[in-house]
């Protein structure tokens, strides 16, 4: 079957993957109904396109902390990505690199900073957990500074594993074969069978509930990287990130696999772009399936956009190839997108080329309940 968009490959990793592997990647927290809603938030916002403009060359070029990217779409930590296929994050880096896009590899990656770092160039940033043991973190951060990463994502919405009842219910570990590759000679990179999830006992037992504001300026006297805080979706928290000395934000909602009945990212990004007055970039993961999906949270402020589950799909569907036809496709969608919309480069994009259910509610046909 000819895969023609992004969404196709879920149904391809259902098939391909033992059932424990795919309901890790794919479910949410709880009733799911954030997971849901990082979808439906982006059909409830529509175009105001303009017309008789000169399209035929598109620049979506841009820079993300200093560096060029072939376009505003990069790809979010996903971890251990070789339960999806054997060659896991180096498919994913060199995907990423052909791309010239930037890929962030999760610290519960099944491949080390280093093996990453070993397939190539490439624009990489490197996602954080804090764990307790704060000299594991720091080695790891240095580590990451060492291969060559560019930039730390630290992950501020996991005090604790969200309730993630799939994996309760399939008594997730990570398989035998497999180990998460940072921690491996800390004797931190197995997983222990658990009545519920083996995941969130890890998370118990290892990640620190301590974590606070003052930990994002303790990073920074230990890397020079700047840091992404990986998890804001409220304007006070913006607030206190720029004042902690943020390089950027990432607003997201853990791919709604922590708390449940949160707003979708979509929905949440408004604020917290009026919040930062422009005095850092605002990016966005979480829902984002299609180009228009990518126009959308640039129309909202967003300086570019981060791909979670689809890396993981395609990489189980079609290893290196379904990463890279993922990011084509993407890339394509969202310069059709602007073409239609009549935008010829990523500033020409403004709110005033979209319409939100929280404008004009009397335009905008409301969403039929689900049954």
């Amino acid at each position: 079957m000819e895969i023609t968009n992004v969404s196709e490959y879920e149904a391809i990793a259902k098939q391909k993957l033992p059932k424990m592997v795919f309901d890790y990647y794919a479910s949410g927290a709880e009733d799911q109904w954030t997971l849901q809603e990082n979808r439906n938030a982006f059909s409830r916002i529509l175009f105001r396109p303009r017309i008789l403009i000169d399209v035929s060359k598109i620049d979506i070029t841009t820079t993300v902390l200093g560096f060029k990217i072939s376009m505003p779409i990069m790809l979010a930590p996903t971890a251990m990505q070789k339960m999806a296929h054997p060659e896991g994050e180096y498919a994913t880096a060199r995907a990423a690199s052909a791309a010239g896009t930037i890929m962030t590899l999760s610290s519960w990656a099944t491949s080390s900073v280093e093996e990453v770092a070993s397939t190539g160039p490439g624009i990489r940033f490197f996602q954080l957990y804090v764990y307790k043991d704060r000299n594991v973190v720091a080695q790891l951060v240095r580590r990451a500074e060492r291969a060559g990463f560019k930039a730390i994502a630290l992950t501020v919405d996991t005090p604790i594993l969200g309730r993630r009842e799939a994996d309760i219910k399939n008594r997730f570990t990570l398989p035998p074969f497999l180990t998460l590759k940072n921690f491996e000679g800390l004797d931190l990179g197995k997983m222990d069978k658990a009545d519920d999830s083996g995941l969130a006992s890890y998370v118990s037992g290892q990640i620190d509930r301590t974590l606070s504001w003052k930990d994002v300026k303790w990073l920074q006297t230990i890397t020079k990287l700047p840091i992404l805080v990986k998890g804001v979706l409220t304007a006070e928290d913006t607030r206190i990130a720029i004042q902690s000395g943020a390089a950027g934000i990432i607003v997201s909602n853990h791919g709604a696999r922590q708390l449940d009945y949160v707003p979708a990212t979509i929905s949440a990004l408004e604020e917290v772009v009026k919040a930062a007055e422009g005095r850092l970039p605002v990016f966005l993961d979480g829902g984002v399936r299609r180009g228009t999906d990518v126009f959308k949270a640039l129309a909202l402020g967003a300086s570019g956009i981060f791909i979670g589950r689809p890396v993981v799909f395609s990489l189980a569907a079609e290893g290196e190839a379904g990463v890279r036809n993922v990011l084509r496709m993407l890339r394509e969608e969202f310069e059709l997108t602007m073409a239609l919309s009549g935008c010829t480069s990523l500033k020409d994009i403004t709110r005033d080329h979209i319409v939100t259910d929280w404008d004009q509610p009397r335009i905008l046909p409301r969403a039929l309940p689900r049954l």
